[in-house]
C-alpha cells in the first residue's frame, strides 16, 4: 500500500498471515465434528435399544416421547442455530429424567393402592387367583417337561417347554400362557422330552434343581386351569378350584360356592362376610392414602410420635453440631493457641471416615454386654433397648459424625470476618462475650444460615444415621412396624419394602408429607435468611 502525505511516497506492507493457523483450525474443526457425530450417534443407539421393549410393552406415549425427543435432540445439535439451547438441553433432560419424573411418579404412586397383591391390572388378579387354586384332578393331562429359560440359566426367566401326549405338539409356557411350537425349531425323544429348541436354553438337571422353588410356583396358565410341575420332568394341567364369573363379576369357589365380588372402589374382591381375597388390582384411590394418617387410629399416633421425634432428631443434630463446631472453631480461631493445625487435623477425622462404617462401629460401642461404652464406664445400660437411651444414642453418635463439618465450615466463615470489626467493639468497652454475640455470631449466621437449611434438610431424612444404627428400634409388641427412633423416611422404608407386605401408595403418600414439611420450613428459613442479609449488607 502507498501513501502520499505531502513527502516520498512511504509503502506500508500488510503483515503475511500466518498459515499454520489454519490446519490448526480446520484440524479442531474436525475433530468437534467428529466428537458431535459419535455423541449424537450414541444418543441414536440409545434410543434404538430403549424403543425395543417400549413397543413390546405397546407403551405407545412413552415411544413417541422418545422418538420426539431424539429428533428435537438431532435438530437441535445439527443445526448452526439456537445457541444457548445447545448449553441448556443436557442439564434440562436430566433434571427432568432425575427430578420431575421421579417425583411426579410418587405423587400419582400416592393415589393409588399400589402395592402388595395390587401391583396389576383386574385381569391379572383373576389369572393369579385362578392359577393359585389349580389342583390335580382325575383325568388331568400330564405332559413331558423340560424346563428352559430365555436368558442366564442361573437367573433368567423360566420357561415350561411341554409335549402334548396325544398329537406330539410342543408348546412354550411362562407366566402370560402358552404359545405353540414350530415342529422344525424343537429336537424332541421318543419320551416327548424336549432338548434343544430355537430361542430357548433348555436347562440340565443340576441347574434346575437350583431353582427347583421356582419351578414349583411358576404356573402357565390355560383355559380353566394351569400347567404347574411334577417334579423337574413331568407336568399336569390342573383345574382352578376358583374361578371368575362375568355375569356376577365376582370369583366363585367350585367347592364351597362362595364367591368375592369385585369391589372397583379398593381394587379387591370382596365376600358378603367382608373375606377379601389377598390378590387385587390397581386403583386410584384418590387421597384415602393421605387421610389414613389423620383418620386411622392405629396409625394416627404412631404417625404423630414418629413425626414429632423427627423434628426433634433433626433440630437436635442440626443444632447440636453446630453450637460444639462453631464453639471448637472460635478457640482456635485464636491466634494465641500453639499447634491449631494439628488439633485442626484431628478434629477433621471423624469427617474424613466413611459415615455408614462409623456408625455400625458406634452401634457395637452401644451394645449393652460387650459394647466399649459400657465396659469403659463400668456400667449395664441397655442403650440401643429403650427408648429414651436409644435417641440419646443416635443424637450423641450424630454430634461425633456432624460437628467437623460445622467446624470446616465456621473456620472458614471466620476467617472471613474483619479483626478490625472485634477490635473496634473492644476499643469502645465490649467485652469479649458483648463481641461475640453482637458482632460475630450475626455476621456467621448470616453466612451459615444456608448450610444449617440444608443440613437440617438433610438430617430430616438422614436414613442411615437410623437404619445402621437401631433400624428404627426399639419396637413396642403391639407395633412392629414403627419404632422408636424411627424417622418418617425409615417407616416409609419399612412401609414399602417391610416383610409384612409392601404398601407403595402409602408409603408414596408419606414421601409428600416429608416434602411438604421440608420445602415449606426451608422456604421459611431462606426467607428470613434474605431478611438477614439485607440487615447486615
Amino acid at each position: 500500500m502507498t501513501t502520499q502525505l505531502g513527502g516520498p511516497a512511504v509503502t506500508r506492507a500488510h503483515p503475511a498471515p500466518d498459515k499454520s493457523s489454519a490446519p490448526r483450525s480446520r484440524d479442531t474443526s474436525t475433530a468437534a465434528q467428529l466428537v458431535k457425530i459419535t455423541l449424537l450417534g450414541l444418543v441414536v443407539a440409545i434410543a434404538i435399544w430403549a424403543a425395543f421393549p417400549l413397543v413390546e410393552n405397546q407403551a405407545w406415549i412413552g415411544l413417541a416421547i422418545l422418538v420426539a425427543t431424539t429428533g428435537a435432540l438431532l435438530y437441535l445439535y445439527l443445526s448452526p442455530r439456537h445457541i444457548p439451547a445447545k448449553y441448556l438441553a443436557p442439564g434440562t433432560l436430566l433434571l427432568i429424567a432425575f427430578q420431575v419424573f421421579p417425583v411426579l411418579y410418587t405423587a400419582s404412586t400416592a393415589f393409588t393402592n399400589y402395592g402388595d397383591g395390587h401391583r396389576g391390572s383386574k385381569q391379572e388378579a383373576i389369572v393369579a387367583i385362578q392359577t393359585a387354586s389349580v389342583t390335580q384332578v382325575p383325568g388331568s393331562i400330564e405332559y413331558a417337561l423340560s424346563v428352559a429359560t430365555t436368558g442366564d440359566p442361573a437367573t433368567g426367566p423360566l420357561v415350561f417347554l411341554v409335549t402334548d401326549p396325544a398329537t406330539k405338539a410342543v408348546s412354550a409356557g411362562d407366566a402370560h400362557g402358552l404359545k405353540r411350537l414350530d415342529a422344525a425349531d424343537v429336537t424332541v425323544t421318543s419320551t416327548g422330552k424336549v432338548t434343544a429348541a430355537d430361542g430357548y436354553t433348555v436347562l440340565t438337571a443340576g441347574q434346575a434343581s437350583l431353582r427347583s422353588k421356582e419351578i414349583t410356583a411358576l404356573a402357565v396358565p390355560v383355559e380353566g386351569g394351569a400347567i404347574r410341575s411334577i417334579g423337574l420332568s413331568r407336568a399336569y394341567e390342573g383345574k382352578a378350584g376358583r374361578v371368575y364369573v362375568a355375569g356376577c363379576d365376582c370369583i366363585r369357589d367350585a367347592k364351597t360356592g362362595k364367591a368375592w365380588v369385585a369391589d372397583g372402589k379398593t381394587g379387591s374382591f370382596v365376600a358378603g362376610d367382608g373375606d377379601r381375597l389377598a390378590q387385587g388390582w390397581k386403583v386410584n384411590v384418590g387421597f384415602s392414602n393421605f387421610t389414613r394418617v389423620v383418620t386411622d387410629e392405629d396409625i394416627s399416633g404412631p404417625f404423630l410420635r414418629t413425626l414429632i421425634w423427627n423434628f426433634v432428631f433433626a433440630i437436635g443434630s442440626t443444632g447440636g453440631t453446630f453450637l460444639l463446631g462453631m464453639f471448637v472453631a472460635v478457640a482456635l480461631h485464636s491466634q494465641k493457641v500453639r499447634g491449631r493445625n494439628l488439633y485442626r487435623v484431628l478434629l477433621v477425622l471423624p469427617y474424613a471416615m466413611p459415615a455408614f462404617a462409623m456408625l455400625l462401629v458406634w452401634r457395637d460401642m452401644f451394645n449393652k454386654d460387650f459394647g466399649l461404652i459400657n465396659n469403659f464406664f463400668g456400667i449395664s445400660v441397655d442403650w440401643l433397648g429403650q427408648p429414651m437411651t436409644a435417641r440419646i444414642a443416635v443424637l450423641l453418635v450424630q454430634l461425633w459424625l456432624g460437628y467437623p463439618y460445622m467446624f470446616l465450615v465456621t473456620t472458614g466463615a471466620l476467617q472471613a470476618i474483619p479483626s478490625e470489626l472485634s477490635e473496634a467493639s473492644r476499643i469502645d468497652g465490649a467485652g469479649a462475650w458483648q463481641s461475640f454475640r453482637r458482632i460475630v455470631l450475626p455476621l456467621l449466621m448470616v453466612a451459615l444460615t444456608p448450610l444449617l437449611i440444608s443440613s437440617f434438610a438433610f438430617n430430616f431424612n438422614n436414613f442411615n444415621a437410623i437404619y445402621l444404627t437401631t433400624e428404627g428400634g426399639p419396637f413396642q409388641p403391639d407395633n412392629p412396624a414403627n419404632g422408636a427412633t424411627d424417622l418418617l423416611i425409615t417407616y416409609t422404608y419399612r412401609l414399602a419394602f417391610g416383610g409384612s407386605g409392601a404398601q407403595y401408595g402409602y408409603a408414596a403418600a408419606i414421601s409428600i408429607f416429608i416434602f411438604l414439611i421440608v420445602g415449606t420450613i426451608s422456604a421459611i428459613a431462606f426467607r428470613r435468611t434474605r431478611a438477614q442479609e439485607e440487615v447486615y449488607a
